[in-house]
């Protein structure tokens, strides 16, 4: 099975982000956007598993402790930049508390054998992406203030399975872990 392990965001969030996607897909209709009902804020991406290492990846995740801290939901921009824009993404800012937390979890899982991520901790939430020509028709939109989604308090994260489907993956939580 494929795993990952997120946030997941409040209703509330999902609420401002639909609204801005509505009017940011009429620049880019040709986009490949994001189901909102999907978003999360990915703190370790698996990949595939068998079956039998899923209770060490859930005894390993329960052994993680962390308090509950804030996160903001703020401000767009592109991967890799905004001339050659691919992915169009929203920021998610957790201070020092988020890539603490997901550091944790990629220590907690280096431990099973899975490979400790190479690259810095960018938290973000993908809005849209292309595989064909850049996304130029979105720059507009880093002009003015940022766009401000809401916040939420963290208190817990989850073991998701992906399951890819047609028109996106479906997923699915399978462990619920708390922070306190």
């Amino acid at each position: 099975m494929r795993l990952f392990i997120a946030l997941d965001i409040p209703a509330e969030v999902r609420a401002a982000l639909t609204n801005f996607m509505e009017r940011a897909r009429a620049l880019a209709p040709e986009a490949r956007w994001a189901r909102v009902e999907g978003l999360h804020v990915t703190l370790k991406f698996i990949g595939h598993v068998d079956d039998a290492a899923v209770g060490k990846i859930k005894a390993e995740l329960a052994s993680i402790k962390a308090a509950p801290f804030e996160v903001t939901f703020t401000g767009v921009g592109f991967f890799p930049n905004p001339n050659a824009a691919r992915v169009f993404w929203a920021g998610v800012d957790g201070a020092e508390s988020l890539p603490r937390l997901a550091s944790s979890i990629d220590s907690a899982l280096e431990k099973l054998g899975f490979p400790r991520e190479t690259k810095p901790y960018h938290p973000h939430l993908t809005l849209a992406r292309t595989s064909s020509r850049p996304l130029r028709e979105l720059r507009q939109l880093l002009d003015g203030p940022p766009p401000q989604f809401g916040t939420m308090t963290a208190r817990e994260f989850f073991l998701y399975q992906s399951q890819p489907q047609k028109g996106g993956s479906k997923y699915t939580k399978l462990e619920r872990f708390t922070l306190e």
